[in-house]
């Protein structure tokens, strides 16, 4: 009898989390490694918001909450979906995960049936297609084209659907592209899912508040109102209020799918920690003059970074609407060979290549069900990134001669 389950045996570990943990090991032996793997804010959490959860702490708010998260939480979530979405909610519309990674799973494990499938456009997170094998679902993987923002197409879409299609995941502004699609793109992708009555959006907003250039991030249903009795909105405020360990995630969505969610985190994990719900309510309710000065480094360091990379031979990369991502295109150096005569036959080779030689850590682009690329966090220092943009050179006269 095997030791292992099945269904254990079909997950693959995560790529980045390995990535982060090679370059702290690397860090810890003394070597200068620098971390563009790492998808978390590189600022500390917000006074305002750590104040919060130590006043909690004091007052002895240390015991078990609601599965779904506490009332005060709750009534915060549907506030920022009012103002920055237009759109209401009721409490039992809401659950609060640990992170929105569990949000993801508790929606897989409440909604999908073996068989079932989920259309997942490339490049993507690389935890939904795992989370979804793990629901005993079956990812079905819709390319995107550089060319087109890596963005999928309304016709595409259609394409994909299937009389087994159990929902669309929409990522926007998207990890690892950093691509975010407009009003009119998510009404065209709207239209869509709208004339097929069996099938849900899965909308993953979690960088909706890290957008450059002026644009305006809205959500599926701002703009086909239809179709919000057919999704679940992914959240959390990790990224927006770089309150990563924190693990504050949410969903919101028709009040039978979030009931399910809540009974599935009533058995795995029960409530989020009560301190950091907490510190989640001053967060979302507190002054959100806050996010200006990160976003306003993190615009600084996209533009470096891009203008870095496509300056260097064998590397193009085009400018991404949000995140804190770039996904430059590194295939002139695929083919190429190293001095010790190792092919690069992959972005896998290539970051491996990178870590080894020249100590930077980033992600590479099959990870994320797309070659070739490379995923570059931009979430660290300016120091750090010239130093990283640097040693890029160094990579491709390496290879390229």
């Amino acid at each position: 009898m095997a030791l292992l389950s099945n269904r254990i045996q079909k997950v693959k570990p995560s790529p980045t989390l390995a990535i982060a943990a090679k370059a702290k090991e690397l860090q810890a032996q003394g070597i200068d490694v620098i971390d563009l793997g790492s998808g978390e804010p590189d600022f500390d959490t917000p006074k305002h918001i750590k104040k919060a959860a130590i006043r909690a702490l004091k007052e002895g708010f240390t015991k078990y909450t609601a599965v779904d998260g506490i009332p005060e939480l709750k009534k915060a979530i549907i506030g920022k979906f009012a103002r920055d979405n237009q759109l209401s909610f009721e409490p039992n519309q809401i659950v609060v995960t640990v992170g929105g990674k569990q949000a993801f799973y508790n929606l897989a494990q409440a909604m999908l049936n073996p068989g079932d499938e989920v259309i997942i456009p490339v490049p993507y997170w690389v935890s939904y297609p795992d989370m979804v094998l793990l629901a005993d679902g079956v990812p079905v993987f819709v390319p995107s084209q550089e060319e087109t923002g890596f963005k999928i197409t309304p016709q595409a879409l259609e394409a994909a659907i299937t009389p087994k299609t159990r929902f669309v995941v929409i990522n926007s502004p998207s990890n690892p592209s950093g691509a975010a699609y407009s009003a009119e793109e998510l009404q065209q992708l709207g239209a869509v899912i709208e004339r097929h009555p069996h099938v849900w959006a899965v909308v993953d907003d979690i960088y909706d508040k890290l957008v450059y250039d002026g644009f305006t991030a809205v959500t599926l249903t701002q703009v086909v109102p239809a179709l919000k009795e057919r999704t679940v909105i992914v959240h959390g405020v990790s990224k927006t209020y770089s309150m990563t360990g924190w693990r504050i995630g949410y969903a919101a969505g028709p009040s039978e799918i979030i009931k399910a969610m809540g009974k599935m985190q009533s058995q795995s994990t029960s409530n989020a920690t009560s301190i950091a719900q907490r510190a989640a309510v001053a967060a979302l309710d507190g002054p959100q003059k806050v996010i200006k000065p990160m976003l306003k480094a993190f615009a600084q360091r996209r533009n470096f970074v891009v203008e870095s990379l496509n300056a260097i031979p064998g590397i193009r990369c085009r400018a991404p609407e949000g995140s804190f991502y770039v996904f430059p295109n590194v295939g002139g150096l695929i083919g190429s060979k190293s001095p010790d005569g190792t092919v690069m036959q992959s972005s896998m080779e290539l970051a491996a290549f990178m870590l080894n030689t020249h100590q930077i850590a980033l992600v590479p682009g099959l990870a994320f069900g797309m070659d070739p690329y490379v995923r570059i966090s931009f979430a660290t220092s300016m120091e750090n990134l010239q130093k990283a943009m640097e040693r890029m050179r160094l990579v491709s006269k390496d290879l390229l001669g």
